[in-house]
């Protein structure tokens, strides 16, 4: 079989009755099927999801091309979000928080709050090419291929690669990305879709947090390239951000576990000696203040103190209802006793408390646009509040540990 990497080919020498390429971001390669064993021409569009030029190069090339398969860079979640601006509307809150899955719900809603403030000063609404690729396929009738992996499954493999200190450090991140000031402007879009700058975030993203580049942009990559590959007709048209061109290419004809990368991930015994090492390690420090004869009074002050203060300053600055006060104040030293336990108790109380409705998550939509609006709708406001929970009893517990060791060691 003929190696796929030379059959790479300049846009130009497969554009369909025409002397120029078939648009500036595409790549144009051919392959033989591997169900059919006939020849498929391939036009991979790299976009930016918030560019006008982004949107007419689809239509124009789809338009052109008029290819018998289009895939594009949507899971059925994403693309009822790009056509259901309620979509929130049935959002479970107190499940969420059940399920100790208010962080990484919260890393989405900021990523989509910077996305939709980039498109709101651009123009443009985030993702609306890939929207106008399905519009241009039904126009042509040609078959649509909604080619990406499901979003929460994405998300949900990112988010278990991480440690705590990593998720804050994300979450922090992105929360001042979303709220932020940036000087971004048309030009800077523009320029993310060229290749060689592309290239060089994907590297310095991969040594930065290689922990959430492998399942948010390299498993998609293998997955993306899976559909593509897998597309029937002779001639397909796929967009996908510019960022995957650079890793699909690259795998060209590798056999690609589509299963494997669909897996949620299960905690491995890392991931909980990780969560349970600081409970341990408090209890040991608890131990050796005992055995050093310190007195109990000192041992519970050192023990209970940092928790709940740690834990009434996060949850001060989530803006938590009195009542969660209360219940932390009283509860948190022996909610530390349980990783994650912190926030699903204070969280669901919370939930409990604000009772976020149907319509709070409808304007989800818009109220993740401003710190001030996103702090006020309850069903970010209760997803905060867990979340701070979490991390509050964490810190407290760790100067609670070197509260009791340096008791020990002085006794």
């Amino acid at each position: 079989m003929t190696d796929p990497a030379s059959l790479v080919t300049d846009p130009a020498s497969l554009a369909p009755a025409a002397s120029s390429p078939v648009s500036e971001h595409a790549v144009t390669f051919v392959r033989r099927s591997k169900a059919t064993g006939e020849e498929q021409t391939f036009h991979l569009i790299g976009t930016a999801h918030v560019s006008q030029k982004s949107i007419d190069e689809v239509r124009d090339v789809i338009a052109r091309v008029r290819p018998d398969t289009v895939c594009v860079e949507l899971c059925a979640t994403r693309f009822a979000a790009l056509t259901d601006p309620t979509r929130f509307r049935s959002l479970d809150v107190p499940l969420l928080v059940r399920e100790g899955r208010a962080g990484f719900t919260l890393a989405t809603f900021a990523l989509q709050a910077f996305q939709k403030r980039m498109g709101d000063k651009l123009g443009v609404r985030p993702g609306a090419e890939l929207l106008a690729a399905t519009e241009a396929a039904k126009a042509i009738g040609a078959e649509l291929v909604l080619a990406d992996r499901d979003v929460q499954i994405t998300l949900k493999r990112t988010w278990s690669n991480l440690g705590a200190v990593k998720r804050a450090t994300l979450l922090v991140g992105l929360f001042a990305s979303a709220f932020g000031e940036d000087a971004m402007d048309e030009l800077d879009v523009e320029s993310l879709k060229k290749r060689e700058h592309i290239s060089d975030m994907m590297s310095e993203l991969g040594k930065k947090l290689p922990e959430v580049k492998v399942p948010l942009i390299d498993e998609r990559d293998l997955y993306l390239l899976s559909h593509l590959e897998a597309a029937p007709g002779k001639t397909v048209v796929a967009v996908v951000g510019a960022g995957h061109l650079e890793g699909m290419l690259k795998n060209l004809g590798q056999t690609i576990d589509r299963t494997a990368l669909e897996q949620l991930p299960r905690p491995g015994f890392a991931e909980r000696l990780r969560a349970w090492a600081p409970v341990v390690l408090w209890l040991l420090a608890l131990c050796a203040g005992v055995a050093r004869g310190v007195p109990s009074q000192k041992l519970l002050v050192a023990c209970a103190a940092p928790i709940v203060l740690a834990t009434l300053g996060l949850l001060l600055a989530a803006r938590a209802r009195v009542e969660s006060l209360l219940v932390g104040a009283l509860t948190a030293p022996l909610l530390a006793l349980v990783p994650g336990v912190p926030g699903r108790v204070l969280g669901g109380l919370e939930a409990a408390l604000r009772e976020p409705k149907p319509e709070d998550g409808a304007r989800l939509g818009q109220d993740v646009t401003s710190m001030r609006t996103a702090l006020a709708n309850p069903v970010t406001r209760t997803l905060l509040v867990a979340v701070a929970a979490d991390y509050g009893v964490s810190l407290g517990r760790l100067i609670s540990a070197g509260w009791l060791l340096a008791r020990a060691l002085n006794a």
